[in-house]
């Protein structure tokens, strides 16, 4: 089989809107640095209350740079800047912050030597198998977390502000760690993956998703740290996931070059975004097929949903309309892609070091979004079944059809 299009048949590409770049990030080295491995962004990340951006360009630093949310572009002046060496390269960066809100075991008297409230933590995964926590403000390292014995791919916090750390590794492994208790390792799940790539908490931190080699597709109970389900599709390994804004919906981004968007309470499969036309076949979707799909992220308008591909675009999809990208933006060699907090924003990051911000094709949601929104925030679709209500309404709630054409 041959190699397909990046874009159906019937779709001239360049009548396809075209991302704006607002901002670039290009790492300080010479010529001859960037021949050699390290130097990769393979990993960029927001604060949840969109001040910061962390910027990891190669060489062991992490750049934390403020975010000017009005003006939709970073503050490069360096004294508004910290720059972290975290003494190994850097695969994986996360934020973590604490919450106002009493949870039952912040009423233990306890005394811990590190404890925040209300403040910003940062969390680097290093090449050796070591996840190192800063000061955000000051640079200052806070904890050193040991247990891993390969690389750290991917680090994410508990949305809910419990300071619960999760870490994927090339060892197969996924960690917990308490971060509000001296970073004690809570427990360790067994993936069953010889790589874990990335993982991804629902935004009520109940259901953990982790993907990696072997088409591995996992989700866990995180209340009761077992194993709920494995969804199969792919065709390749799979190297990235993310939740909607609601928990409604997971997407997963494979080397088979298709994001599949999937109902995690049902396991159903509700769509795929294909980034090769005609989808290549299952063998050749496997190999070598020069379009693997290295990121995906959900916006949080609920609607919108990036993708970073190997073919040398950058897709903004409207999940409404599956079929062909809303938006794109060319990008050669894209590794990682994040949005802001508000969603007007996609950071990409690049094999050379680089970043791209581009801006997001926002939209002002409807109501009936909005009212589906609040709903699936609280009910999930095997709930929604349930209801007493028209198919037609349960159809849209789960995502399955829009209300009106």
């Amino acid at each position: 089989m041959g190699k397909g299009r990046p874009f159906p048949d019937a779709i001239n590409e360049d009548e396809i809107d075209q991302a704006e770049l607002v901002d670039h990030l290009t790492p300080a080295r010479n010529a001859q640095s960037l021949q050699k491995a390290g130097h990769e962004t393979w990993t960029c990340a927001w604060s949840p209350d969109g001040q910061y951006f962390a910027w990891s360009c190669g060489s062991r630093l992490v750049k934390l740079l403020p975010w000017n949310r009005t003006k939709h572009q970073l503050v490069h002046d360096d004294r508004d800047c910290v720059t972290i060496d975290a003494g190994y390269l850097i695969w994986s960066v996360a934020f973590g912050s604490s919450t106002a809100e009493t949870r039952p075991h912040s009423m233990n008297l306890n005394w811990y030597r590190y404890k925040k409230f209300n403040d910003l933590t940062l969390a680097t995964g290093l090449e050796n198998g070591r996840i190192r926590t800063w000061n955000v403000r000051t640079g200052q390292l806070i904890l050193e977390l040991l247990d891993h014995q390969d690389v750290i791919r991917d680090l994410k916090f508990a949305p809910d502000g419990s300071l619960r750390l999760v870490s994927g590794s090339r060892d197969g492994k996924l960690k917990v760690w308490d971060m509000d208790d001296d970073g004690n390792m809570m427990k360790t799940l067994q993936s069953g993956m010889k790589w874990v790539y990335a993982c991804a908490w629902s935004p009520d931190a109940k259901t953990l998703c982790s993907v990696g080699d072997g088409r591995s597709v996992v989700l866990w109970d995180m209340d009761s740290y077992q194993k709920r389900a494995r969804l199969d599709g792919h065709n390749h390994q799979v190297c990235s996931c993310d939740f909607s804004p609601d928990g409604a919906l997971l997407v997963t981004a494979s080397y088979d070059t298709q994001v599949i968007v999937w109902d995690p309470a049902s396991l159903n499969r509700l769509a795929t975004l294909s980034h090769m036309h005609p989808p290549p076949s299952p063998i050749f979707a496997g190999g070598a097929n020069g379009a693997y799909v290295r990121g995906v992220s959900f916006s949080h308008d609920g609607h919108h949903i990036a993708t970073v591909a190997d073919d040398a675009y950058v897709r903004f999809w409207n999940f409404s309309y599956p079929g062909c990208p809303e938006q794109v933006a060319p990008l050669q060699n894209g590794l990682c892609c994040s949005f802001s907090p508000d969603g007007a924003v996609l950071a990409v990051g690049s094999r050379d070091g680089t970043v791209s911000m581009l801006l997001s094709p926002m939209r002002v949601s409807s109501l009936q979004h909005l009212c589906r929104m609040a709903i699936r925030r609280l009910l999930p679709s095997t709930k929604v079944d349930q209801l007493q209500m028209p198919v037609r309404m349960k159809k849209f709630l789960n995502y399955i059809h829009p209300l009106c054409p």
